[in-house]
């Protein structure tokens, strides 16, 4: 979801709808798969890392994973995006992508709300009946979403 909803984001920055915003849970923005968070153990939680690697076999096929349609941190620019809110998971194999992702629109001139959860795994935001973390997320994303007007 965080990816195509960062992919999403440029191609309607260059030719498309004007968005008001991009909400990326814990996006999926580089399959090169090289951050350190793609080797830690600690971050083979529910999606794991040999699931992320199935996951990226099916969804690119034969295509290129450096092309930013599959991998939008390889986008040449990222000034002009719409505002967007980030959230990462600590025990997550995608926090490192979603951290610099952060940056990178950041050094763009973009707005950024970055929220880092400790501790959380991928998949954390949907289960706000176990874990009060999540309803946080959702509470703090629900008030980011307030502010666009």
């Amino acid at each position: 979801g965080g990816n195509l909803a960062a992919v999403v984001a440029l191609t309607a920055r260059d030719g498309g709808p004007k968005l008001a915003a991009q909400l990326l849970i814990y996006p999926a923005t580089d399959f090169s798969r090289k951050h350190p968070s793609h080797r830690e153990p600690e971050t083979s939680i529910l999606l794991t890392h040999s699931v992320i690697g199935w996951f990226a076999n099916h969804y690119l096929g034969d295509a290129d994973n450096n092309d930013w349609r599959a991998s939008p941190a390889r986008a040449k620019d990222f000034a002009g995006l719409p505002p967007a809110y980030v959230l990462t998971a600590g025990a997550d194999p995608l926090r490192d992508e979603g951290d610099e992702y952060a940056k990178f629109l950041k050094d763009a001139g973009v707005p950024v709300t970055y929220r880092h959860f400790p501790g959380q795994f991928h998949g954390f935001f949907t289960m706000g009946k176990l874990l009060n973390q999540a309803n946080i997320a959702v509470t703090e994303i629900s008030a980011w979403l307030k502010t666009l007007g």
